[in-house]
């Protein structure tokens, strides 16, 4: 019925039917000295310490970046929407104001030449994505 097992201290190859104690790359007789694992636990809490420090920074800055984005699209959506009878010119800047009916037109005209309801400044880059230009007239 069963085959008949061979001791746990015997190294006996089952699949080769041969003793093969001496092919082991570990020590297999009763005299041999014990086999210990370390203690990695420091090791192991140093290590995620770093990796989630790592990670917590990378997601950090991925937000960072999404939340900068959102804002570029927001603009640019703002931009696109709004009302103006002239094709901008790449790399010029251009003035966003409101109107009283919450009305949004671009314009030419700076902020300190004029009184209208000022948004922002902008600039048309190489890829029609509009950058906003902080100077010194933006409220």
């Amino acid at each position: 019925m069963s085959k008949k097992k061979k001791p746990d201290n015997v190294v006996f190859n089952e699949a080769d039917q041969k003793y093969d104690a001496s092919l082991k790359t570990y020590a297999t007789n009763l005299g041999a000295p014990q086999i210990t694992s370390l203690d990695t636990t420091a090791w192991k809490n140093r290590s995620i310490n770093k990796v989630n420090h790592k990670i917590k920074t990378k997601f950090s800055e991925l937000q960072s970046a999404y939340e900068a984005m959102l804002k570029e699209y927001e603009y640019n959506q703002l931009i696109y929407q709004s009302k103006f009878s002239f094709e901008p010119v790449v790399g010029e800047t251009y003035h966003l104001y409101r109107r009283k009916n919450s009305e949004t037109f671009l314009s030419i005209i700076a902020p300190h030449q004029c009184n209208f309801d000022f948004v922002g400044s902008f600039k048309l880059n190489a890829d029609s994505i509009w950058e906003r230009v902080e100077n010194k007239d933006d409220k």
